[in-house]
């Protein structure tokens, strides 16, 4: 099974739409996918209830309770997806660190931080990928950290000044993704660009293309 988290600590940085869009892409390769939200807020569960019965699906990861006996105080989890997923796709809330960014790091395979390229969205980025990179399985690299650069036209200034701020961390800028009312309009509807025609999502899915390659390139 295929595990992504998507995951930056500020709020607003596109992670739910990342993680929508990557979640349809799968579902539309015929995967078994499951979409999970770690959020209390559970903007993902929201938009799969406006999902059309018609295309195809995408399950929800219902969270788990579990009681801390100590404290007599109950913690959220993801819960374990059922046989026979392929693709489980999580997405997060603003603010993952510490311990439950560890935990969480720990049930997946791979890391998309969505990052907008703007001054305060890149210091914020900055410690939280000083943090990712710390952690013992990135070190160990069982999981594997790529980033994508949102709402950005990868001819701009803006887009070379991200560069030039992940080249020290080594990571790789897989795509940049321009901002367009059309992410807006499909999650609306429950949708994702990959349940459009070529026609209409033709320059966004061509943007989307590294992505995919590198979501399905062999551990």
């Amino acid at each position: 099974m295929k595990s992504f988290l998507i995951a930056n600590p500020k709020g607003g940085s596109g992670k739910s739409t990342l993680a929508t869009n990557l979640a349809g892409y799968f579902a539309q390769s015929g995967q078994r996918v499951m979409l999970g939200d770690i959020d209390r807020q559970q903007s993902a569960r929201a938009w799969l209830d406006l999902r059309p019965a018609l295309l195809p699906p995408i399950a929800s990861w219902e969270i788990a309770r579990a009681k801390d006996d100590r404290e007599g105080r109950g913690k959220d989890g993801p819960a374990r997806p059922p046989k026979g997923t392929s693709h489980v796709v999580l997405d997060t809330p603003a603010g993952l660190h510490g311990k439950a960014l560890e935990r969480v790091l720990k049930m997946v395979n791979r890391v998309i931080v969505p990052v907008q390229p703007s001054l305060f969205d890149i210091l914020a980025t900055r410690h939280f990928l000083e943090a990712l990179l710390e952690e013992k399985a990135v070190r160990k690299a069982q999981t594997f950290v790529a980033v994508v650069g949102m709402r950005v036209d990868a001819r701009t200034r803006a887009a070379r000044e991200l560069e030039r701020f992940l080249a020290s961390y080594d990571l790789p800028v897989l795509a940049y993704l321009r901002d367009t009312q059309l992410y807006v309009q499909a999650a609306a509807n429950g949708l994702t660009l990959f349940d459009l025609s070529a026609t209409r999502a033709g320059p966004d899915l061509e943007q989307w293309q590294p992505i995919v390659d590198w979501a399905n390139a062999p551990e």
